[in-house]
Order: structure tokens, then C-alpha cells, then sequence
């Protein structure tokens, strides 16, 4: 499976908003790990904008510290505001909000356990759960849950499709635990097993991290960026034929979240009736 292509933003100025905020978020949002910095004429070719409304928003951007501009090369790159307010977003319920219409989806069409998950170190983290219909996996909430990086399809499916740099940095000689006999501890053959996931586009794991669970995942991609994974688990009984069934159904699941998580669902208020008198 090929790396996903990035997907442009919309740079149309949507009816009824501001246009130099909308711009300005256009800015920053063009900001990625492949494209750290930006300059004034960059920016302005970019976007098709003349290089003084280019300088303007850069400028007023790191007057606020959302981008900080590096005065040898007269670059700009992301600032701690914007730090901030990321760390707030993944902590003020905004994204469990987000998150729940799809996992109640993926939960009724499937009937297993559905989980959505972040990276947190050499964990990942579950944010968002829905039980499957034969009960609690565990018998203690299942958001919260730390799952190992080395063991599972839930984290596998995300540390796949991180850069080979970056996650041979985070592998490469670190002890890992064996919770199962199927829990992989050799670097090497995570490795393999890390290509193999991102080739295919998916991960299936069966009793690494929990004895007869069966999960199959997808990473969760805002951009080209991977940002975390939807999983399903259950009994492994449950999957007699592997994971083919529901990968389908898991795929539209993971591009609608997706969709949620870079385009939220705007609700508009409605119109007050006119007063009679």
C-alpha cells in the first residue's frame, strides 16, 4: 500500500467567514513535518496572495506565538501557541465528541469492541471507546488504557507508517516486555513485521498483547500525517476467517473520522421566528 497522498486543503474562503482569518488558518495548516518552515514569498506563491499580505499574517501569526520566525534565515516555523493549544485539544473532550458517532457506527455494523487511540511515548493511548455486544474486553474502562508500541494491532498499525528514522529510534535497543508467547520482542522481526503491516495497509495481531483477543487496525491520518489507529477486537473466535470481513467496513470507518477530525460537523443555530406583536 502506497503512502497517502496529502490531501490540499480548501483554500476557498467559505460564504460568510473572514477572509484574513481564513487565510491566516490557511497559514498555518500548511505547516507539516515535511514542510517544517515557510518563507514570506513561499507563502505567497503558495497561496496565490501578494508578498505583503503573505508578510502581514506571518507576522501577526508570531506576534500571537503561534509561529516563531528565525532571524538568520528570515523563516518561519510552528510556535508554542500553537503547542499549547494542541495539548489543550487532546485533553478537552472536543475529540471524544468527534470520535463517538463513528465508533458507535463501526460498533453496530461489526458488534465488536471498537477503540480509537493516540501515541503517548511508547504506548498508545485509548481516547474514545465503544464496547462490543459480548461485554467489557476488561473489567476496568477501557479509555485511559495504555497498549504497548511493540505488541498488538492497535499500536502496530501506527508505528508502521511512521518514518523508518523515526521509528527505528524508538525500537532500536529498548527492552520490550513479553506479555504472551506470541509477544514479538526482537527489533528485527518488528521491523519486518512493521513493512509488512504498511505494505498490506492494515494490522492483525491474535494473542500479543491479550491471550485469545483477536484485533485487526488501521492508522488514522490527518494529512500524510499518522495520527493514531481505530482498532476492532474481540474473542478470537470471532474471527474465523482472519480479519477480511471487516476491513471494508473498518476503511470507510477510518477515513470518516478522517474527515471528522479535519472537517468537524458544523451545527448551525436556527433561525429565530419573527417576534408578532
Amino acid at each position: 500500500m502506497a503512502d497517502p497522498p496529502v490531501q490540499p486543503a480548501d483554500r476557498k474562503t467559505p460564504a460568510g467567514a473572514l477572509q484574513t482569518v481564513d487565510r491566516a488558518l490557511l497559514v498555518l495548516l500548511a505547516f507539516e513535518r515535511t514542510r517544517p518552515d515557510w518563507g514570506v514569498t513561499e507563502i505567497a506563491a503558495e497561496f496565490g496572495w501578494d508578498t505583503s499580505v503573505a508578510q502581514r499574517l506571518l507576522s501577526t501569526l508570531a506576534g500571537r506565538g503561534f509561529l516563531v520566525s528565525d532571524p538568520a534565515t528570515r523563516r518561519y516555523r510552528i510556535g508554542p501557541a500553537a503547542l499549547r493549544l494542541g495539548r489543550l485539544w487532546e485533553r478537552s473532550g472536543s475529540l471524544e465528541l468527534l470520535a463517538e458517532p463513528v465508533l458507535q457506527e463501526l460498533r453496530a455494523a461489526t458488534g465488536d469492541t471498537v477503540l480509537f487511540c493516540l501515541p503517548d511515548n511508547f504506548h498508545m493511548r485509548c481516547v474514545a471507546a465503544v464496547e462490543g455486544e459480548e461485554g467489557p474486553l476488561r473489567y476496568y474502562p477501557l479509555v485511559g488504557e495504555l497498549y504497548p508500541a511493540h505488541a498488538g494491532a492497535t499500536s502496530k498499525s501506527f508505528y508502521a507508517f511512521l518514518p523508518d528514522d523515526q521509528r527505528h529510534r524508538l525500537f532500536r535497543g529498548r527492552p520490550m516486555a513479553r506479555f504472551t508467547e506470541r509477544t514479538v520482542t526482537d527489533a528485527d522481526q518488528l521491523e519486518r513485521e512493521f513493512r509488512q503491516v504498511r505494505a498490506q495497509g492494515y494490522a492483525w495481531t491474535v494473542g500479543e498483547y491479550d491471550a485469545g483477543i483477536g484485533a485487526v487496525a488501521l492508522p488514522v491520518f490527518l494529512g500524510a500525517e499518522p495520527y493514531g489507529s481505530l482498532s476492532l477486537g474481540a474473542a478470537k473466535e470471532r474471527f474465523p476467517e482472519g480479519p477480511e470481513d471487516r476491513l471494508e467496513v473498518l476503511r470507510r470507518a477510518a477515513r470518516l473520522l478522517e474527515q471528522r477530525l479535519t472537517h468537524p460537523p458544523q451545527h448551525h443555530r436556527r433561525p429565530r421566528p419573527p417576534r408578532t406583536a
